[in-house]
């Protein structure tokens, strides 16, 4: 008997799914992430947050190109 195995989705890619899903959570998490730039110990995680959402909604050149 064999068993069906799921297909594993990373923790990254169902995080950038959720966030080019939901405008909300976008802001919310981006507004999370603003506010750990400004200490030099958070800053890592805070400029993650970032790319992640960036590339939720197509990358940093759509982004930057969107922005103008």
């Amino acid at each position: 008997m064999s068993k069906k195995i799921k297909a594993a989705v990373s923790h990254h890619e169902r995080e950038v799914a959720e966030l080019r899903a939901d405008h909300e959570l976008a802001v919310e998490y981006l507004k999370a992430a603003m506010e750990t730039l400004d200490d030099p110990n958070d800053r890592a995680a805070g400029l993650l947050a970032l790319r992640t959402v960036a590339e939720a909604y197509g990358g940093l050149g759509a982004v930057a190109a969107e922005a103008g």
